[in-house]
């Protein structure tokens, strides 16, 4: 079975990303495509595993292996949580709402410190391109400072919300290059603080849970295991239904 062939039969949950899905597309975005599918349990009993991703088949999308995805998400990874709160989820089979139902059970004041780490990275990549070429690359300010707000009512509120709505305008700015370097930097020195703040009182819980995560996990590859053999190109996944990027 090739690789591409795991994201065409055997997703079980997509959604489109980015700009798009951040409320933040301009006439020139792209369309990013993220997923997640099930490999055969019996891919697993041989020597060579099923791949933990998938690049393609269209464009721009890319897909996770169903314990990979989970696996990220518990570790509260800014990406794979933002992708299962998506606004605009373009297919979702059983497994899939049964994936979306899990949504709280990631999440937990863990993610002021990955969110934080990833912030920073983020952030030395901003001051080196000031000091290199004298501007930031405005995009980049500007998804930085989607993040750390969306990082901050996150830990405030306990949910997630990926478009940021009323702010539109002035993360555009940003991208636009309108705002003074110095005044972006001080947003996101405020929007971090606050973030910490947060994190220091929120109805999150302290950690996810894996154990629900867990189960979930074992009854899909148990499930896969009675069913057709993997080779078989008609096979649909865990719960069956159509594939992503077919038309």
């Amino acid at each position: 079975m090739e690789p591409e062939d795991l994201a065409r039969h055997h997703t079980i949950y997509a959604c489109v990303m980015g700009s798009r899905a951040f409320g933040l597309a301009t006439e020139d975005s792209d369309t990013d495509r993220r997923g997640v599918f099930v490999a055969p349990t019996a891919l697993f009993w041989r020597f060579g595993k099923p791949p933990t991703h998938v690049e393609g088949p269209l464009p721009e999308q890319f897909a996770w292996e169903l314990e990979r995805f989970c696996e990220l998400a518990l570790r509260g990874n800014p990406n794979v949580l933002e992708c299962l709160h998506s606004p605009l989820v373009e297919h979702a089979d059983a497994t899939g709402r049964e994936l979306l139902a899990l949504r709280d059970a990631f999440l937990s004041r863990e993610v002021h410190g990955t969110f934080t780490r990833y912030a920073l990275g983020q952030r030395r990549k901003l001051d080196a391109d000031v000091r290199t070429h004298g501007a930031p690359r405005w995009k980049h300010a500007m998804h930085l400072l989607r993040l750390l707000g969306s990082a901050r009512d996150l830990l405030r509120t306990g949910c997630l919300t990926v478009d940021v709505g009323d702010e539109r305008d002035r993360l555009l700015a940003v991208r636009r290059g309108e705002v003074p370097w110095p005044e972006v930097e001080a947003r996101m020195t405020a929007l971090a603080a606050q973030a910490e703040a947060a994190a220091e009182r929120s109805p999150l819980p302290g950690s996810p849970d894996r154990r629900r995560v867990a189960d979930f996990l074992y009854r899909v590859r148990r499930a896969s295991a009675l069913q057709a053999d993997p080779d078989d190109e008609g096979v649909q996944g865990v719960v069956g239904g159509r594939g992503v990027g077919q038309r």
